[in-house]
């Protein structure tokens, strides 16, 4: 949320952060689906088993990892906005790094 491509960079209040937080956070999930789908569509065999293989893998750390983050705000009213921040961040960060490592693909 503190990062200069944050959606809600200069939100202050702390429930209208979380509400544009989690709005980011769905559009950055969409915009991933999309990339994905398009990717996938694009692979065969091996190449989309490990597509799919390494998809599941990035969701179960950037699950674990944001929700590592929220707990060290356990208690405050934070806690939700830290968690939205850092999978929406994580998310969109994926979506780049998909569209670089998959861009002779997306030709």
């Amino acid at each position: 949320m503190n990062e200069k491509d944050s959606p809600c960079a200069n939100v202050v209040v702390t429930a209208e952060l979380t509400k544009c937080l989690s709005d980011a956070r769905d559009r950055a999930d969409t915009k991933l689906n999309s990339v994905y789908k398009e990717i996938r569509s694009r692979l065969e065999g091996a190449e989309a088993e490990s597509l799919t293989k390494t998809q599941r893998l990035w969701i179960q750390y950037r699950d674990a990892n944001c929700s590592a983050e929220r707990d060290l705000y356990e208690g405050g009213t934070g806690k939700y906005t830290v968690y939205f921040a850092c999978l929406e961040s994580l998310t969109r960060g994926r979506t780049r790094e998909s569209q670089v490592t998959y861009a002779v693909r997306l030709k």
